[in-house]
């Protein structure tokens, strides 16, 4: 793909909708990386044991999953999807401004799983309209949709870190000595994990002193933009029913789309009601299990949405389980970095997954996405390779660190833009592989941390080179089911049912 004048006017055709979609998954990335680095100062807001509190971690990402495969059970109308994306946007505002009033660790965890739903539904919504709106050109403006998230989730700690408390935050006679090891504690809490914190005596009584509610506050104030731009594209599409704009549809934005409106909802109203219910192109999740496919291609059909799914199920979760354990590797034998060190860790592998996705932006014009997979994936095998080559040397874990981040960066929108292509757009393949990105993400965590309990730090290195291995496998019998698949002609420009004028401007 590259970018030429008929991009660009497909581009300032849909501005207002892309930019919203953008700035709604930054919106995400706000929410997705303030947790750990604010714990400490939530269990003593909550006044809880750090066991109790890392539970709040277990109802965000559940929920994230809930909302995830929820969202993609909707019917993709326009007016549905932006719905949620509203709904979406300003309750991760609200949470963030209700957070400094929970004060006991039931209630913030029930406001972060709201959070979690929140999160899901833009996950899902996002991805699905991008590539609705662009589709076969959707590779570009995903890179930069993912690239938004890592602006939020680099800005959200940032935002923290002024207001998180440097001495214990509940002050007690019980333990004087520690402070010393709070940055150490903050660095090694890692999400639905069973770990041994028992040893880190913390009080839970006393007077709490912490002034991280002003960083929840100041995200909260960044944040709510977002929700009002989501409702001026509702409006300015027609689709608020207090207003008595005329209704339009996401890319109906030329004369010969509304001169056919007429003709089409003529032809449309003489069809059964079944017919009628559908107004897009997208089909919800029972339709794409239940789909009887084409010249015989129906298990390729299903087998290219599990070997897509299984791909982001390993790549997500080597980025979840790398950036919860590479702190613990590194401050551990036979490396034994420095606590304030290994800290910067962490933040290195999430700066290179953003610097990745810039740069996976011009990339994305010259490079189809199939080949970005590729690259991405050998690229995390030999990073694998190379940590354990040389596991003594911490040089070469910053750097390892870095290059990991960097070639994690665009594998999820390049994975994404390329199935969908594939499978003609039919929506499907986004909510499969949003959810099984979720899901890895979660459970090589847990597994992750169990292997390192029992087997030592050592093991760290050997589960992501497994897991990097998985990945390409998969990948390649991704491509061997690809080969094998008999793609479907596309749709029509007009057809008599089930016709959706958004999808007939574009296909114009």
């Amino acid at each position: 793909m590259v970018w030429d004048e008929r991009l660009a006017a497909l581009f300032r055709k849909n501005l207002q909708s892309t930019l919203t979609y953008w700035s709604v998954f930054f919106s995400f990335g706000l929410c997705i990386a303030f947790l750990g680095p604010t714990l400490l100062d939530l269990r003593c807001q909550t006044q809880s044991s750090l066991q109790d509190i890392t539970w709040v971690f277990f109802a965000q990402q559940s929920c994230l999953l809930i909302g995830t495969a929820t969202a993609g059970l909707f019917k993709k109308t326009l007016k549905q999807s932006l719905t949620i994306l509203f709904l979406s946007s300003l309750a991760i505002s609200l949470v963030f401004a209700i957070i400094p009033f929970c004060n006991n660790v039931v209630a913030l965890a029930v406001v972060l799983a709201v959070a979690g739903l929140a999160m899901g539904g833009i996950d899902t919504i996002s991805n699905m309209q991008l590539v609705r709106i662009y589709q076969k050109d959707s590779a570009i403006f995903l890179q930069v949709l993912h690239f938004f998230l890592g602006c939020g989730a680099l800005l959200s700690p940032l935002i923290a870190d002024p207001f998180l408390s440097d001495t214990n935050c509940i002050q007690s006679n019980l333990t004087a000595n520690s402070t010393a090891n709070l940055e150490h504690i903050r660095n090694s809490l890692v999400p639905y994990t069973p770990r041994n914190l028992s040893r880190y005596a913390l009080p839970q009584e006393g007077t709490v002193i912490t002034n991280v509610s002003y960083a929840f506050w100041i995200m909260a104030m960044i944040n709510l933009p977002i929700p009002l731009a989501v409702f001026f594209l509702l409006y300015k599409e027609g689709l608020v029913s207090c207003c008595s704009k005329k209704s339009r549809s996401l890319l109906a934005g030329d004369e010969l789309a509304m001169e056919t409106k007429k003709s089409q909802k003529d032809r449309v109203d003489s069809l059964p009601e079944k017919a009628q219910e559908s107004d897009t192109d997208y089909e919800d999740m029972a339709s794409c299990c239940q789909k009887k496919n084409y010249s015989g291609a129906s298990f390729c059909y299903f087998a290219l949405h599990v070997a897509g799914a299984l791909v982001l199920f390993m790549s997500d979760g080597i980025l979840g389980e790398y950036s919860a354990f590479v702190y613990s590797y590194a401050v551990q034998e036979p490396l034994s970095i420095g606590h304030k060190t290994a800290g910067y860790l962490p933040s290195l592998l999430w700066g290179f997954i953003t610097l990745g996705r810039l740069v996976s932006i011009p990339a994305s014009c010259v490079l189809r996405p199939g080949i970005m997979v590729l690259i991405n994936l050998a690229g995390v095998v030999l990073t694998f390779l190379l940590l354990l080559i040389s596991p003594y040397s911490t040089s070469l874990l910053f750097l390892g660190t870095a290059s990991l981040g960097f070639f994690l960066s665009s594998t999820f929108p390049s994975m994404l833009a390329y199935t969908e292509d594939i499978l003609n757009y039919k929506g499907c393949a986004t909510t499969v592989l949003v959810t099984g990105a979720g899901i890895g993400e979660m459970v090589l965590q847990m597994l992750v941390g169990s292997v390192i309990l029992e087997q030592g730090s050592y093991s760290f290195l050997v589960c992501g080179l497994l897991f990097g291995g998985m990945a390409f496998a998969f990948y390649l019998m991704f491509l061997c089911f690809h080969r094998a698949y008999s793609r479907p002609p596309p749709d029509p420009p007009i057809k008599e049912n089930y016709l959706d004028e958004s999808v007939y401007s574009y296909q114009r």
